[in-house]
């Protein structure tokens, strides 16, 4: 199939399709970086990479994936650990649905496959948390199937190789995209040519300065040739990203902030934005409220609990996928009513010392590290 049978404005090109993986893999097997999944032909941890590389930078990656290997060496491993050990490994990497489906996906392949990965599209595409993007790369790359992949880095190569002046965000283009990554992959060397393709992106092909001169496709480029480089891939104008005020109660019981007091964590619903980890109690600020008013009535809420808010502990803003938050933390006293799951999956009293056990979003960190710094304060001790 040529381009142009793809139909379209922005899909012409030479016919046939040019031959990209004999640009590409030379190019590849000269500069590849040697990262720690691909010193590796086990087709698990080449699953584990492909899911936590998701939305992910690389760098950030590497500590996170060798840690998550020496505790869950093996499907069976990973299958076999409580919920709450996989959240704490996966602490700080964010997306949390993430850990969660390959939770579940290792116990679905230890019960239904023997414990080894699904070798088919069709098979791995059955997993939880497993999309199009990473059957295509765990299938190509472990095992050899001629399967394409399509992330972020692959649309915009194929945006500018191809001047695609359509926007890649409606279906019709991202069903292209597929189609024309689907015919450019070779039957020889798939998950190479895949792996290369998206190295592109990250390294030569990046969004606002492509380095050109040193691109192993730039003799095929038609965005090069016609000077549209930085405007490909085609989106939509950003949206203003919502913005929302959180308040969080560190609820102390039996006395107010030591290393020694206890106070309340709750656990978040396993569904939803951050399912599973554990967090400081509160929520959003409706209009009027103070933070004060806020923080009784969503403790009310969700622990039907009530509390006397006091001095103000720490501020944390913070950027989600789709909104921004601006976390204010306050210290309370409890003064009734048994902690009930109204809102919440579970609660524990914990001393600063046992919060360590728990798996915490990023913002909730960094309530405890200023309780830490407080503590240190309290006592004496000079904080590093």
């Amino acid at each position: 199939m040529s381009v142009d049978e793809l139909g379209g404005r922005g899909w012409t090109h030479v016919q046939p399709l040019p031959p990209l993986s004999s640009l590409l893999l030379p190019w590849w097997d000269k500069s590849r970086a040697d990262l720690p999944w691909r010193r590796t032909t086990d087709p698990y941890a080449i699953w584990i990479a492909e899911v936590m590389l998701q939305q992910t930078q690389i760098a950030a990656v590497i500590p996170y994936y060798e840690r998550w290997l020496a505790r869950f060496p093996t499907v069976e491993a990973l299958a076999g650990a409580p919920l709450d050990d996989v959240l704490k490994v996966w602490e700080g990497l964010g997306y949390y649905s993430r850990a969660r489906n390959l939770h579940t996906a290792a116990r679905r392949i230890v019960a239904g496959h023997g414990g080894r990965l699904p070798d088919t599209l069709d098979e791995l595409l059955k997993l939880p948390g497993v999309g199009r993007y990473t059957a295509g790369a765990v299938a190509s790359i472990a095992f050899g199937v001629r399967a394409p992949v399509l992330d972020g880095n692959v649309i915009r190569v194929l945006s500018r190789v191809f001047d695609v002046a359509e926007d890649v965000t409606q279906t019709a283009t991202r069903h292209r995209l597929w189609q024309l990554a689907d015919d450019l992959v070779p039957a020889a060397r798939p998950g190479d040519f895949n792996q290369a393709l998206m190295e592109l992106g990250q390294l030569i092909c990046v969004p606002q300065a492509p380095r050109c001169l040193i691109c192993p496709l730039a003799a095929v480029c038609l965005a090069r040739q016609r000077g549209t480089q930085l405007e490909r891939p085609v989106r939509p104008a950003r949206k203003r990203t919502p913005h929302f005020d959180v308040v969080a109660g560190v609820i102390w019981r039996g006395g107010g902030p030591s290393a020694e007091g206890q106070f309340l964590i709750a656990q978040r619903p396993h569904a939803g934005l951050l399912g599973g980890l554990w967090e400081f109690p509160g929520g959003k600020l409706e209009p009027g409220e103070t933070h004060a008013d806020a923080l009784r009535r969503e403790i009310g809420e969700e622990l039907a609990m009530e509390i006397a808010p006091g001095d103000f502990l720490v501020e944390v803003a913070h950027a989600y996928t789709h909104f921004r938050i601006t976390l204010h933390a306050l210290h309370a006293a409890y003064v009734a009513g048994e902690p009930q799951h109204l809102g919440v999956a579970d609660h524990a009293w914990v001393t600063l010392d046992e919060v360590e056990r728990y798996a915490f979003a990023v913002t909730d960190r960094k309530i405890i590290a200023a309780l830490r710094l407080l503590s240190q304060a309290n006592s004496g001790v000079k904080a590093e």
